[in-house]
């Protein structure tokens, strides 16, 4: 093991667990998003059994117990993607509180819905089919995520709020928890990411890739919980709510 790999043995395993701690506040604090929140973590924290696409190739964290460098897979991804999946489908809500109703037969029924459950399954089936042109795994999992909130505003283009705005809290905070990664642990972002097989641009010393990953990602998943139950923002509750406050 390196002096590199020593120092920073633990890096990843906190600054995984680190995102528990929005999910955690948004638990508690939104009683009304904690169904959604755990539906959400448990669909996305499989996803961490991804890893071996991108250790070492996109990247090479020093994980708990060396699991990562022995076997591709780690226990940090899993907590990692089970946090970003109920903080993605809540923060938009929980910033921007909105009552929600079911859409009527009528609605659901309307040409733009026949797609309805391929435009949910483009980001994995265009993730899977990506695979094989043998890019650096990061790109197509982009790709598809932002493929999926396109195929998404195109079947439910009253959800585009949720998608822009998600979006942009997901990224900020993610970005915020980069930049906590490179001042707390100084050299950990250049040790650990393959900079050398990336795009040479890193805004504030952070890989493009990532920031671009947590905006399709905000993107994509913001409105899935939406999309999936065919509910919709009840604007008549929405307006009266908005007068409510202004008096």
């Amino acid at each position: 093991m390196t002096l590199a790999e020593t120092s920073f043995q633990y890096t990843w395993f906190i600054w995984a667990s680190a995102f528990l701690l929005p999910w955690a506040g948004l638990f508690i604090a939104r009683p009304e998003l904690r169904r959604s929140m755990l539906w959400a973590s448990a669909l996305t924290a499989p996803f961490g059994l991804t890893e071996p696409l991108f250790v070492p190739s996109y990247w090479n964290p020093p994980s708990l117990f060396d699991l990562a460098q022995r076997t591709g897979f780690d226990i940090e991804s899993l907590i990692f993607c089970y946090a970003i999946g109920g903080i993605g489908i809540a923060s938009y809500r929980a910033l921007v509180p909105s009552p929600l109703v079911r859409l009527d037969h009528h609605a659901r029924s309307s040409p733009r819905h026949r797609w309805h459950f391929i435009a949910l399954a483009s980001p994995f089936l265009i993730f899977i089919s990506l695979l094989p042109f043998k890019w650096m795994p990061i790109y197509p999992g982009i790709i598809a995520m932002a493929a999926g909130a396109v195929a998404t505003l195109m079947c439910r283009p009253d959800l585009w709020r949720n998608m822009l705005f998600g979006g942009s809290i997901f990224l900020t905070l993610y970005a915020i928890f980069l930049l906590g990664l490179k001042w707390i642990w100084p050299g950990y972002i250049a040790a650990v990411w393959n900079f050398d097989a990336l795009v040479a641009w890193h805004p504030a010393g952070l890989p493009i890739e990532e920031l671009l990953f947590g905006f399709a990602f905000g993107m994509y998943w913001s409105s899935i919980y939406e999309h999936i139950t065919w509910r919709q923002f009840d604007s008549n509750k929405v307006r009266n709510m908005m007068r409510q406050g202004s008096r």
